[in-house]
């Protein structure tokens, strides 16, 4: 295995709305579509549908959603032998709110991803020592997220932490051993408390987090492109302007995308446009998962930029 993506899964209940409903209110809604997401399985996807040999570790419950939820993990060529369903436990879901201006708001029920502990690392300890590159996000627990971390720097594999949802109680002294934090920018303003409006505020929080010893700080920005921040100083990646139509799941995307590429020959700037342009393209479909564009769609897009 090449990457292994310990976390979360999701089903995503997309409601394409006019305005939210007042307190009290009810309204129609002018569409519904259900999905498979949740940020851990959106990145496995993401890296799996660009050729990536990708390992999910997560957990489901025992409702109709999870055994659909690993049979559509399968159908990427992920393995998913860690896979696991819980008994008397539903599957996380994620009600999503797409607006006319295709902002999202997403409200998550984890389900059966906190049952997601530290044993089931040790129990997989042989098969994760395989991959090269272990991706985390936070929908699971953070002991969780903490102790991957630590497997990660005792076998010498790389980890890449996506802060999402931001949660300001994360240790920056636990997490300090990954290669890649990858925020956008609510979350690093939330976990620097740190304004974030424009770049030079961005790179001035990313320097907090450098500080703390993470090597390599993304920050997608969405419109605004990307910015990467470690010692060596700041660059930025622009934004490919596409007709969006739904942006669920785009940062997921990106770091899949970026995963995927970047451990093919270490090379962050180039995999950061790549990740870019696969990002761009998954919004201008509705969806999360069943957005993202192939290996073969991908490439003839960058033709065209």
């Amino acid at each position: 295995m090449t990457i292994a993506v310990i976390g979360s899964n999701m089903v995503d209940l997309i409601s394409y709305i006019d305005r939210m409903p007042n307190k009290g209110e009810t309204i129609e809604a002018p569409d519904f579509s259900l999905g498979f997401g949740g940020k851990g399985a959106n990145q496995a996807v993401a890296a799996a549908k660009l050729g990536a040999d990708v390992l999910m570790m997560t957990k489901v419950g025992d409702d109709i959603f999870g055994p659909s939820t690993i049979k559509n993990l399968a159908s990427f060529g992920i393995d998913t032998s860690l896979c696991s369903i819980v008994e008397n436990s539903s599957s996380g879901v994620a009600p999503i709110f797409v607006d006319p201006n295709s902002q999202n708001s997403i409200l998550i029920i984890k389900g059966a991803n906190k049952e997601l502990k530290p044993c089931d690392i040790d129990a997989a300890s042989d098969k994760l020592k395989q991959c090269k590159l272990i991706i985390l996000q936070l929908e699971i627990s953070l002991e969780t997220v903490y102790h991957a971390i630590e497997f990660g720097r005792k076998h010498g594999i790389e980890v890449l932490l996506n802060p999402a949802p931001a949660d300001p109680s994360l240790s920056l002294e636990k997490i300090a051993s990954c290669t890649f934090f990858t925020p956008n920018e609510s979350e690093l303003f939330t976990l620097t408390n740190m304004p974030v409006d424009t770049d030079e505020q961005v790179i001035e929080a990313c320097a907090k987090l450098i500080n703390a010893g993470i090597k390599n700080v993304i920050v997608t920005m969405g419109s605004r492109g990307s910015m990467l921040v470690n010692q060596d100083g700041h660059h930025k990646i622009d934004s490919i302007k596409v007709n969006a139509v739904d942006t669920s799941g785009a940062g997921d995307a990106y770091i899949g995308s970026f995963a995927n590429y970047y451990i093919k020959d270490k090379n962050i700037l180039d995999a950061m446009k790549k990740a870019s342009a696969f990002a761009a393209l998954s919004v201008t479909k509705r969806g999360t998962q069943k957005s993202y564009p192939s290996k073969e769609q991908l490439d003839s897009f960058i033709s065209t930029l």
